[in-house]
């Protein structure tokens, strides 16, 4: 891996841990808003921060009470839409709604049904072209998906979602010309670090396996994208 020299501490300034108990560990991880088919034929939509991806499979880890676990053990279709940095407004907007009516005893303080999420955090939906969720236009990357297995994870709290890929949209601005890969200069997500939002700082280098320029390398990058969709 290319990376930046690594800072070092002189002895003197060696650091002592503390032990500490976090009651969460959101320590850094990208935000995704799932949106998946009610029973009734209408769609939800929903934040989330348990996502990571193997090849062209994305896990994903829900609360188990909510609306996203309850429609994908039934109805395994979904889009997995990653929004840019200045979209965490309309994410916020949606963490304290829920598809479920009554609301879940366990969900926070606060938290409140909303039947049409698109509009109570101003987004937009498009059709798919695989699956019956819709995407959500302002996210610059929309992953059409089919949930292959759902199951309870070990504490019993939460469901475990192995989502298969099945087709990726990109806005143009952010793929490397005449090639089918993001430009990382050009994207950065909305990371949610310990119930904070950030955006990523600047590049500190690649791995030897990257498939793109370097940034020394290629054109200056089209202007980070401020979150709304292409005219």
């Amino acid at each position: 891996m290319n990376t930046a020299p690594l800072l070092t501490l002189p002895a003197e300034a060696a650091i002592t841990h503390r032990q500490i108990e976090p009651s969460v560990l959101y320590f850094g991880t990208p935000v995704v808003l799932l949106s998946t088919e009610n029973q009734d034929g209408s769609f939800n939509l929903a934040p989330m921060s348990s996502a990571w991806a193997l090849g062209h499979t994305v896990v994903l880890g829900l609360g188990r009470e909510g609306q996203t676990a309850c429609n994908l053990g039934s109805r395994p279709d979904l889009v997995i839409n990653l929004p840019a940095p200045a979209q965490w407004p309309a994410v916020e907007q949606l963490a304290p709604l829920t598809g479920r009516n009554p609301v879940p005893p366990n969900k926070p303080k606060g938290c409140r049904f909303e039947p049409d999420k698109f509009a109570a955090a101003g987004l937009n939906s498009e059709p798919s072209h695989l699956v019956r969720p819709p995407r959500v236009a302002e996210c610059p990357i929309q992953l059409e998906a089919r949930a292959e297995r759902v199951q309870p994870d070990v504490s019993g709290e939460f469901v475990l979602v192995e989502a298969v890929v099945r087709k990726v949209h990109a806005d143009p601005r952010i793929v490397v010309p005449g090639t089918d890969h993001i430009d990382p200069a050009a994207w950065s997500p909305l990371i949610y670090n310990f119930r904070h939002y950030f955006g990523l700082g600047p590049e500190l280098g690649h791995s030897y396996r990257t498939q793109t320029p370097r940034s020394s390398e290629r054109p200056a990058a089209e202007p980070e994208l401020d979150g709304t969709a292409p005219s």
